[in-house]
């Protein structure tokens, strides 16, 4: 899926969600991003004028890449679980094999302080994964059982994407990616996923 920005704009992308990775958002200056990208920081505000711009397009860029990762949430030939399987592999191949917390993570934490442009932004990623995971709780694939009611869908979706984001936070933390993966296999074992 094409996010609409390449060559400078796109590096200068690359280095802010690496600052706002390993520090948050009011951790990095243009500066920083422009000494990353080998570039003078008037140049980085020729591509996003203000910061909240960088921290907007960066989580929408963001927000596309993981959505479009993850595939069709009603995708017949696949069951709820391998849905939500799927789901676990993103989140581990976005973070876990990064080493780094997912992005809209940190952000997440640092939510109250965030320009308004970049929280709303924040808020619709959330908002998508978890319409993503709802539907793919929800509609029924393969040769398994009908999906889940759309309140039970809603709840596990909920409970699924705490959980994954919750694992991820203390595998980075603790540097110990075991607790990712018992996660994903207890999310997986679940009543409400296997159908």
């Amino acid at each position: 899926m094409s996010t609409g920005y390449t060559g400078k704009a796109a590096q200068i992308l690359d280095a802010a969600e690496n600052r706002i990775r390993a520090g948050g958002f009011n951790a990095f200056s243009f500066r920083d991003v422009a000494a990353d990208v080998g570039i003078k920081s008037a140049s980085v505000h020729y591509h996003f004028p203000q910061k909240a711009d960088l921290g907007k397009a960066v989580v929408e860029r963001y927000t596309a890449a993981f959505l479009a990762s993850l595939g069709a949430p009603d995708d017949p030939a696949h069951t709820p679980a391998r849905r939500i399987a799927h789901l676990a592999t993103a989140y581990r191949i976005s973070t876990i094999d990064r080493g780094a917390i997912c992005l809209c993570c940190v952000l997440g934490s640092e939510a109250a302080d965030l320009p308004e442009d970049v929280a709303d932004a924040l808020r619709r990623f959330f908002r998508q994964l978890l319409a993503w995971t709802q539907t793919a709780l929800k509609t029924p694939g393969g040769h398994a059982a009908p999906g889940l009611s759309e309140d039970a869908a809603r709840l596990g979706a909920n409970q699924a994407v705490s959980m994954l984001q919750g694992a991820m936070f203390l595998s980075i933390l603790l540097k110990e990616p075991a607790h990712f993966e018992d996660a994903a296999t207890r999310l997986l074992a679940l009543d409400f996923v296997k159908g």
